[in-house]
């Protein structure tokens, strides 16, 4: 019934949108218990691709949007001198403190991170967070001023293709269906305002829409949603680096 209610929501009212911050914190219990979503397997294939070219040995790294920190163990296993998590949900924060209870974290609010000096991150790491931010260009100055010469960022999220078609990430909480604030920022606009921050891509990778991802729609009785997105870049990620001249 669960399931059928799920649907019928879907189809008759759609889901109810919430902001981020709202939308987490109700996720965050049940957020690290998700089998089969697609958002997830994939964003794990883009971002442990890309982390095969950054090492983060005795590195101070920086997790945007760390959520429950579903990364972790794998940025723990090479050694970081400082693992420092931000997000906007007090909850997901706390479910992350709870699987790593010396986790350096720090809620935020907006773009800045005022209590952070200028050239303070080796490495800067978001996934499936930078649609959920308002003011993109913010965000990239900011991230440039907290990145020190020569250091890497490395985001992944829901491609903004995906989003334009009608895309949304959503979730079940108490039978409603909740769906995320996003904002639509195309690939090519984080690069270019990556150039202009002195931050310049070195890699750029999506996975679209396929018949190897046939059964995560079939297992939620959603194959009309697949074949509305068939071929349809889905996941992105992107490497990009900071200029280690001196301005």
């Amino acid at each position: 019934m669960r399931v059928l209610s799920y649907f019928k929501q879907l189809l008759t009212h759609g889901p109810v949108e919430k902001a981020p911050e709202k939308a987490y914190d109700l996720w965050a219990a049940s957020y690290d218990m998700q089998p089969g979503n697609l958002m997830l397997d994939l964003d794990e294939i883009v971002f442990t691709n890309m982390l095969r070219n950054v090492s983060l040995s005795h590195k101070k790294v920086a997790d945007i949007g760390c959520g429950t920190g579903r990364h972790w163990n794998r940025l723990r296993q090479q050694n970081p001198a400082l693992l420092y998590g931000f997000d906007v949900s007090s909850q997901m924060l706390q479910r992350l403190k709870e699987k790593f209870p010396e986790a350096v974290t720090q809620k935020i609010s907006g773009s800045k991170y005022s209590n952070i000096p200028a050239g303070f991150f080796d490495v800067i790491v978001s996934t499936l967070t930078i649609a959920h931010m308002p003011h993109i260009l913010d965000v990239i100055s900011e991230w440039e001023r907290i990145l020190k010469p020569g250091g890497d960022i490395l985001l992944t999220d829901y491609h903004p293709d995906a989003l334009a078609r009608g895309g949304k990430r959503t979730f079940q909480y108490h039978n409603h269906l909740i769906s995320i604030k996003n904002f639509i920022y195309p690939v090519e606009l984080i690069i270019r305002l990556g150039q202009q921050k002195n931050l310049q891509a070195m890699d750029l990778q999506q996975i679209n829409v396929s018949g190897e991802h046939r059964h995560y729609y079939e297992q939620k009785n959603a194959l009309h949603v697949y074949e509305k997105f068939t071929g349809t870049p889905i996941v992105y990620g992107i490497h990009l680096k900071k200029s280690d001249a001196v301005a």
